[in-house]
């Protein structure tokens, strides 16, 4: 047996009085019987990854101890629990109505007792982000040094914050925490503020508008670049896409503010180019006279790499705050905490300043 599974182990008793009395605050004692409260920390780890593989990995078990481990619970809880699919372990029914209680539970009852401790310099657990490509290219050179200076053996990864099952991933524990720009939020998640910021606008060295001040009427003379993940035809209303209560920004520019201002003097935008994947930006650009509009520390990582220039905007924009979302299951869990801290410290060392 490993050493974490002889802690938890060693926890069973206390384990065993906490959810009785957690029972009878509530009005309704049942008996626990033989159940082995390992049990529920397997099952949280095969609802979360929906295969056994990872599971086993996650605790330090095999794949059939796992499954062992599963076959005992089923038979006190008289379910199924997890079909095998080709896509992985699909929870029925009844193991959907009981996660969200079972993780809760699991999740105070190792606050209140201090099991599991965190250390981040030993540590080989795996966090999962998602972020768009511009948020992982100004923030993932930080991270990269923080964590490897302060925890070597955890594992990252990265997915894309633009899929469209973004809130279902993080309900059922997929992804750990997701960055972006949201409207709403769902009353389960919890956020933090990372940054807040307005667009700038860049073009290549060559342009003929290059070293002056620029103007609405070259907003309209110029074709501009821009980027969108998603438009009306994936539900995009006013620039959100709206999904199981998460509405998630799909423009990384304020279009209103453009229009309104151009409205100003009869015109409107000369839209050219709208692309998903921000880091193309650069070469796309490169000798033409094209303008981007860009969040503005994006435009900072390109103007610091290529022969581009950033000026402001020739109209007042408004700024965005992009923030961190996890679910609440996670607030109170130490390995957690730290990882979201750690990111914060990350955008803290981000480059500051937009051109005067």
């Amino acid at each position: 047996m490993t050493q974490a599974m002889s802690q938890f182990q060693r926890q069973r008793k206390r384990w065993l009085f906490i959810f009785k009395l957690h029972e009878i605050q509530q009005g309704a004692v049942m008996a626990i019987g033989p159940i082995d409260l390992n049990l529920i920390k397997i099952f949280n780890a095969v609802y979360e990854d929906r295969n056994l593989l990872r599971a086993g990995k996650r605790l330090n078990l095999s794949a059939s101890a796992v499954s062992h481990a599963l076959t005992r619970l089923r038979h006190v809880v008289g379910d199924e629990l997890f079909v095998r699919t080709p896509s992985g372990m699909m929870p029925t029914a009844r193991a959907d109505a009981m996660a969200q209680d079972l993780t809760d539970s699991l999740n105070r009852i190792v606050a209140t007792l201090g099991v599991d401790p965190f250390s981040p310099a030993t540590s080989t657990r795996q966090f999962v982000l998602a972020a768009n490509d511009h948020l992982a290219s100004v923030i993932m050179p930080h991270l990269t040094r923080l964590m490897s200076a302060e925890a070597p053996r955890i594992q990252l990864v990265v997915r894309p914050a633009t899929r469209l099952d973004l809130a279902e991933q993080i309900d059922v524990g997929r992804i750990d925490l997701a960055m972006g720009v949201f409207q709403k939020i769902p009353e389960h998640f919890r956020s933090f503020a990372l940054m807040t910021e307005g667009d700038l606008v860049i073009m290549h060295s060559s342009h003929p508008a290059a070293g002056r001040k620029l103007t609405l009427q070259d907003m309209v003379t110029y074709p501009l670049l821009t980027i969108s993940v998603g438009g009306k035809e994936e539900g995009a209303v006013d620039g959100f896409i709206l999904e199981r209560g998460l509405a998630r920004q799909s423009e990384m520019f304020d279009r209103n503010a453009l229009q309104e201002a151009l409205a100003t003097i009869g015109a409107v935008p000369r839209y050219h180019i709208t692309i998903a994947h921000s880091m193309v930006i650069a070469s796309v650009m490169e000798r033409t006279e094209m303008l981007s509009i860009l969040p503005c520390s994006l435009a900072r990582l390109f103007v610091a790499t290529d022969d581009l220039l950033m000026v402001l905007p020739p109209y007042p924009v408004s700024h965005s705050t992009f923030r961190g979302i996890w679910h609440n299951r996670n607030d109170h869990d130490p390995a957690h905490l730290w990882f979201r801290k750690i990111v914060q410290r990350a955008v803290e060392l981000m480059p500051k300043g937009v051109p005067s």
